[in-house]
């Protein structure tokens, strides 16, 4: 089984006011094997933890469920660190592909549901600490 490993703080913040939504413990895929493999085969994710895809360059981006085992909300995130769009509850194992409405540079993960469930909105922002430096 794949265990959680906190590489890093992610706060979510609301657009018009820089209030902190959600405090997260984030792993980071920034290169091509963690971005491949992402949350594939585990068996859960807590609600606080989640998973934030670094891509180098700003791109439209798809993501797909394939051997994933748990619903995600999938977060896409513009270079200025912007919420751009979301797929909302994604489901485990479909190979459909999910992209983004508009270019990202970081794509979030996290459980499915919890976009709404914390009161999410395109336009919000992260700012994020990475624990490996």
């Amino acid at each position: 089984m794949v265990k959680f490993k906190k590489e890093g703080i992610l706060a979510i913040k609301k657009a018009d006011s820089d209030t902190v939504i959600k405090t997260i413990d984030i792993e980071i895929a920034d290169n091509d094997y963690e971005t491949q493999t992402g949350l594939m085969y585990r068996n859960k994710l807590e609600a606080n933890h989640g998973m934030l895809f670094i891509f180098s360059d700003t791109d439209f981006r798809s993501f797909y469920m394939k051997n994933t085992k748990i619903p995600l909300d999938i977060i896409y995130i513009a270079e200025n660190k912007t919420i751009v769009s979301v797929q909302k509850n994604a489901k485990p194992f479909d190979e459909t592909s999910l992209p983004s409405e508009a270019p990202a540079k970081y794509v979030l993960e996290i459980n499915g549901g919890l976009f709404d469930e914390w009161q999410l909105a395109i336009g919000d922002k992260i700012s994020y600490t990475s624990t490996n430096e």
